[in-house]
């Protein structure tokens, strides 16, 4: 029985590719494929709660910055955007310490702070053009032109390596993109005379691909082991370094003076939009992306205007309509195909090659 044992299992001498088994050798190896099977079961079940789980954050994203817009119109009139969002980046920044001084050390290294330089770029590029477009392009271009933002983010994710090609989730994001133009054509009671394109509808488009490029950064930073693991940390630095340099632009671009019109309630909103509006919704988005690609992270998005719709119908009634129906059920089409398929999973996306 010894020498079985010791033999079982080996090449054969005269064939080295064909072992040597012996039926006792079932009694040995039964436990073993067991064993081995339920933790490839219970490491399938840890990945697909986490997947749901980034789902569900990403929900909760998408309602906490659709009922924020409500809130930033309290805000009294003349203050300066691109200084208050530096105030809102500022504040979600130290909103994650506590998060961040449980994960330990936190310190990036060169990479690192290049990458988070690459990532509070886009954040500022955003923010400033959107600031900037505000006034000289309208709410249905710049509509138009925000749905395309999943789109982009899939196809920078293709282009970096971190996204898989998945004709379902493409289509997904399709059917997202036309159903949160319905949106915005019911907002504006449907007239299509505001639908322009022209140079502050490019520049408007090029922050669209920035913001894009943020989850595509960061899932690409993480794929190659240049970020932190850790959510809190990755969202407390790209606020950060996105925080001065919109700062830096609004030093340049907007009267400091202006910050004095500020009230006691004007300070408590830019409080509750910095910890909410920025820092919560930053860590769920940084959180998302450790799980899924950034086409689901970023398809989210769609359910902003639903979710403003639903606050506009709670404030106004009388916009009460049909014509909220056809984007509604699209938007809520895609968002419960996101969760059915696994077609945001990055199980299969490949590793990066850039």
């Amino acid at each position: 029985m010894a020498a079985k044992a010791a033999t079982a299992g080996f090449p054969r001498p005269g064939n080295p590719l064909k072992p040597v088994w012996h039926p006792d050798d079932r009694i040995l190896s039964v436990p073993i494929i067991e064993t081995w099977y339920k933790y490839r079961r219970r490491r399938r079940t840890v990945k697909d709660s986490n997947v749901t789980g980034a789902h569900l954050g990403m929900l909760l994203w998408a309602l906490i910055v659709g009922a924020s817009f409500p809130v930033v119109g309290l805000l009294s009139d003349g203050l300066p955007p691109l200084l208050l969002t530096a105030m809102r980046f500022a504040i979600a920044a130290l909103a994650m310490l506590p998060m961040i001084w449980r994960a330990g050390p936190a310190v990036p290294n060169l990479q690192g702070i290049l990458l988070y330089a690459a990532m509070g770029f886009c954040l500022a590029g955003f923010f400033g053009v959107m600031f900037w477009a505000a006034h000289r392009v309208s709410a249905l271009s710049m509509s138009a032109l925000f749905v395309s933002m999943p789109l982009l983010a899939y196809g920078l994710g293709r282009v970096f390596g971190v996204e898989a090609r998945a004709h379902r989730l493409l289509a997904i994001l399709a059917l997202g993109a036309v159903g949160g133009l319905a949106l915005a054509l019911a907002q504006s009671g449907g007239d299509l005379t505001t639908l322009q394109f022209g140079w502050g509808e490019v520049a408007f488009f090029l922050g669209c691909i920035a913001t894009a490029l943020y989850p595509v950064l960061s899932k690409w930073g993480l794929a190659r082991g240049i970020l932190s693991p850790d959510a809190a940390v990755r969202t407390f630095w790209s606020l950060a370094v996105g925080g001065v340099l919109i700062a830096l632009a609004g030093f340049v671009a907007e009267p400091f003076a202006a910050l004095s019109r500020m009230r006691s309630g004007d300070v408590l909103l830019v409080a509750y939009l910095g910890v909410f509006s920025s820092g919560a919704t930053f860590w769920l988005m940084q959180r998302g992306t450790g799980a899924l690609t950034p086409g689901t992270v970023t398809a989210y998005s769609y359910l902003v205007p639903f979710v403003s719709m639903l606050v506009l119908f709670v404030t106004r009634p009388d916009v009460i309509g049909w014509q909220w129906l056809p984007g509604s059920l699209l938007v809520i089409t895609a968002i419960a195909l996101l969760f059915r398929d696994a077609a945001g999973q990055p199980r299969t996306a490949p590793s990066p090659s850039l």
